[in-house]
C-alpha cells in the first residue's frame, strides 16, 4: 500500500514491448493504484495494456493474477476479461532487474461504468457478471491465493489503526461502531461460509458497458484478487450501487442479479448487508488514509468516497432486522 509505483518513461516501456513482445506503437499512461500501466496502440489500430508491476509486489502474487486469467480463458472463454499475451520466447511474465514484472494484456473495449447512468437492468447485469466470474474461478487454486490484502473485507478489523485518518468525527464514530459489530458477529460467521478465489474489486471504474449502457461487457483489473469468503465479492460489487434515498431497492438489483446465477446460501444472505457496509467502511478509511499520505494523488484515491459515504450513512440509519427482512423479500421477487 505504501511502496512507490514504477517510474518508467514511455520510451523505456516502449522498448520493453518491442524487445520482448515484438509490439510497437504509441503509449499513453493509464491510472493505477500500485503499478504502472500504459495503453499501447499499434500502427494497425490494435490496443494492448502494458503492465509494470510494483517492485514491492511478490512475483508469486503477480503470477497469481496471470494464472487466474489463464484459468478463466479455459473455463469461461466467453467472459469479457483481458487475455495474457505471450512474449517472443513464450514467457508471459518478464522480470526486470528492479524486481518489477512486465506483462501485456489484451485491451477490452467498452464504456466505463462510472461514466453512464445506472438503471435497474444495468445493476442486475453487474451482479450477474460478478457471479459468472466467481463461478469461473471456482476450483482455481494458487500458492499465493492467501496473500494479505487490506482491501479484503475479512481484514476489516485492521482498519481500526487507520480510523484517525477519517477527518469527520461523526463519520469516524459510525465506522468504529460498524467495526465493533464486524469483530463480534460478522468475522466469526464468515469462516462458516464458502471460500474461494474472487476478483474482489468490482467497482465502477473496473467495469465496462455496451454503447447503450444496458449490460456489463468488460471486467478489468485483477490486481486485488484474493481467496476469501465468496459472498464478499458480491458485497464489493453491490457497495457502489446504494442510492441514499432508497438503498435497499438499488442494492437488491445487484444482489438479485447475482442470486439468479449463483443462489445465495442462507448464511450469505444474512450477512450481505453488513458486508456491503464493511466494504463502504473500507473505502472510506483507506481512501482518506491514502489521500493524506499522497495528497498529489488525492483525486484518484478519493474518487469512490462520496458514493461509499452516502451509501454507508443511509444503511447505518436503517433498522438492521427490518432491513434484512425486506431484503430477503426483495431478493425473492427481484423487484423494488
Amino acid at each position: 500500500m505504501t511502496a512507490e509505483q514504477p517510474r518508467l518513461t514511455a520510451a523505456e516501456a516502449g522498448a520493453l514491448a518491442r524487445d520482448h513482445f515484438g509490439l510497437t506503437g504509441t503509449l499513453a499512461p493509464l491510472t493505477s493504484e500500485r503499478d504502472q500501466n500504459f495503453r499501447l496502440t499499434t500502427a494497425e489500430g490494435r490496443n494492448y495494456v502494458l503492465k509494470i508491476a510494483n517492485a514491492a509486489e511478490p512475483a508469486e502474487v503477480t503470477n497469481f493474477q496471470t494464472e487466474a486469467l489463464a484459468h478463466i480463458a479455459r473455463t469461461a472463454p466467453d467472459l469479457p476479461v483481458p487475455r495474457v499475451i505471450a512474449a517472443r520466447d513464450g514467457r508471459v511474465e518478464i522480470a526486470l532487474p528492479s524486481g518489477s514484472i512486465v506483462r501485456i494484456l489484451t485491451w477490452v473495449e467498452g464504456t466505463p461504468l462510472h461514466l453512464v447512468p445506472r438503471t435497474p437492468a444495468l445493476r442486475r447485469s453487474v451482479g450477474a457478471m460478478a457471479a459468472h466470474l466467481t463461478k469461473a474461478l471456482e476450483g482455481f487454486r494458487h500458492a499465493a491465493e492467501g496473500h494479505e490484502l487490506i482491501w479484503d473485507i475479512r481484514n476489516a478489523g485492521r482498519l481500526r489503526q487507520l480510523l484517525a485518518s477519517v477527518p469527520d468525527i461523526a463519520l469516524r464514530a459510525t465506522c468504529e461502531t460498524a467495526l465493533d459489530r464486524f469483530d463480534a458477529e460478522i468475522s466469526p460467521a464468515l469462516a462458516r461460509l464458502p471460500w474461494q478465489v474472487v476478483h474482489a474489486d468490482f467497482n465502477p471504474h473496473n467495469l465496462l458497458t455496451d454503447p447503450g449502457a444496458t449490460r456489463i461487457t468488460g471486467i478489468l483489473d485483477f490486481g486485488d484478487m484474493v481467496r476469501t469468503a465468496r459472498v464478499c465479492d458480491l458485497a464489493v460489487a453491490a457497495s457502489y450501487h446504494a442510492d441514499p434515498a432508497e438503498p435497499l431497492a438499488t442494492l437488491v438489483d445487484v444482489i438479485a442479479g447475482w442470486h439468479s446465477v449463483l443462489p445465495l446460501l442462507a448464511g450469505e444472505e444474512g450477512l450481505i448487508l453488513d458486508l456491503v457496509a464493511m466494504r463502504m467502511v473500507t473505502t472510506i478509511v483507506l481512501s482518506n488514509w491514502r489521500a493524506a499520505r499522497q495528497p498529489e494523488h488525492a483525486g484518484y484515491f478519493l474518487r469512490n468516497l462520496p458514493v461509499s459515504r452516502a451509501g454507508f450513512e443511509a444503511l447505518s440509519a436503517l433498522d438492521r432486522g427490518a432491513a434484512r427482512a425486506r431484503l430477503a423479500a426483495l431478493i425473492r421477487t427481484g423487484a423494488p
